[in-house]
């Protein structure tokens, strides 16, 4: 029979494998269609840190100050969609579900881990209201990346959220995408509005957005 502190270990085991999942772009399977699914939330909560640790030169100009610790939580998933991939993230409030959101889509175009925050790039959206909002969020970073500079965020830090008027100033830390260093995932053609859903609770804010691929 296992002891409970055995049982905790297994616990802390599965979740970290699924945020490493995740964090290489790896679908996680759910067995649920997103037409089947439910609108609630989702109640599982995988969760834990990414122990990479990539070395900064100190005379390297901006980069990420949580990196200086050298951990990044992961607080995102993929789900299993016909023919496409439904990504879920979440967070303390909805502004770190809307950045997990954007890691996520990073994460599933490349090993995200191999990704140093050697750059910032900042983008702006406005929509109409939260839907259009996150819609606009992640296609500026889509298009970031998909032209001119070609970049890739290790991280996301909404600087201003504005939910009156739907507007999002951002910041990426990472860097120009490197075919040498950074892994070829799975091409994200566009973002979409099928089943789209944002639950803002108590304990967690979710958010789950279908990405074309």
């Amino acid at each position: 029979m296992l002891k409970s502190s055995d049982s905790a270990v297994f616990d802390s085991i599965f979740k970290a494998s699924q945020c490493l999942e995740a964090s290489k772009g790896l679908r996680h399977t759910t067995g649920l269609d997103v037409e089947q699914r439910e609108p609630e939330y989702s109640t599982h909560k995988p969760y834990s840190e990414d122990k990479s640790r990539l070395k900064m030169e100190e005379e390297e100009a901006e980069y990420d100050p949580e990196w200086e610790g050298g951990d990044y939580v992961c607080k995102y998933e993929y789900l299993d969609h016909t023919a496409d991939v439904q990504l879920h993230s979440w967070g303390e409030d909805l502004k770190e579900a809307f950045e997990q959101c954007a890691v996520g889509m990073f994460g599933y175009m490349t090993e995200i881990e191999t990704v140093e925050p050697l750059d910032t790039h900042e983008i702006e959206a406005e929509g109409d209201d939260m839907e259009s909002l996150l819609y606009q969020f992640l296609d500026e970073w889509l298009f970031a990346f998909s032209a001119e500079p070609f970049f890739i965020a290790r991280d996301v830090k909404i600087v201003e959220f504005d939910r009156e008027n739907f507007k999002i100033k951002s910041v990426g830390y990472g860097e120009t995408f490197d075919l040498s260093k950074h892994p070829q995932g799975t091409e994200v053609k566009a973002i979409t509005y099928s089943a789209m859903q944002i639950h803002e609770e108590v304990e967690t804010n979710d958010v789950y957005v279908v990405l074309d691929i």
